[in-house]
């Protein structure tokens, strides 16, 4: 398939490495067509691998990936047509976070949501969010961590989501450990996840954990 990956930051580039690596062909966009960071990713990753604008990734991609920041992730896809998006899945794998005085913060939280705002923005794209509550390695290397380790989606689409979920198996993730939260709204609770998440890196010192969820039967 054809995907559109948009951001060149670790997950950006981490997951469009993957995707090229399992086959796919991936354009890497940023805000400029000669983005140093994402000719240098494209020379790299080889066949199959281009960079460009984020309107000329979007325009590309059959599956769109959302891999900006969370803060900036409308101001990127501004920069895209609507129409580009229509009837696209748009992966969402952003976390709202910043640093205010110091100070881990997440802008929305609790009452919103970065796949929430997506969705609403382009209500014609079919929005699921997943993957933002581990790090980008783990994302396409879940045996980097030991154990049934759990990844989740949230989305309005159910054909959407599961179509995502194929997508994590071709990254190496069990169907059996993908847990479907339900709507978009979802994303609210797994965004909000992201300040443990930090702390907990920065008491291990690595990002190689995740949460493996254990029920009573």
């Amino acid at each position: 398939m054809r995907y559109a990956v948009l951001g060149t930051g670790d997950v950006g580039r981490t997951l469009g490495a993957r995707l090229v690596e399992l086959g796919h062909e991936v354009r890497l966009g940023s805000r400029t067509r000669d983005n140093p960071a994402a000719v240098e990713w494209a020379s790299a990753a080889g066949a199959g691998a281009d960079a460009g604008t984020f309107a000329e990734a979007a325009a590309f991609g059959e599956v769109v990936v959302n891999a900006v920041g969370g803060r900036v992730a409308l101001a990127a896809l501004d920069a895209v047509r609507p129409e580009d998006l229509d009837g696209k899945i748009l992966v969402d794998v952003s976390n709202p976070l910043g640093f205010e005085e110091g100070e881990l913060r997440l802008s929305p939280v609790e009452s919103d949501s970065v796949g929430e705002q997506i969705q609403r923005a382009f209500p014609n794209a079919r929005v699921v969010k997943t993957l933002n509550t581990i790090n980008c390695r783990v994302m396409v290397d879940p045996g980097r961590v030991p154990g049934e380790h759990n990844v989740f989606v949230c989305g309005d689409d159910a054909r959407a989501k599961e179509q995502v979920t194929a997508l994590l198996g071709e990254f190496g993730w069990p169907r059996e450990r993908v847990l479907d939260l339900g709507g978009i709204r979802a994303a609210r609770a797994v965004e909000m996840w992201l300040p443990l998440w930090v702390g907990l890196m920065q008491k291990f010192g690595h990002a190689d954990f995740n949460l493996e969820l254990r029920r009573a039967r």
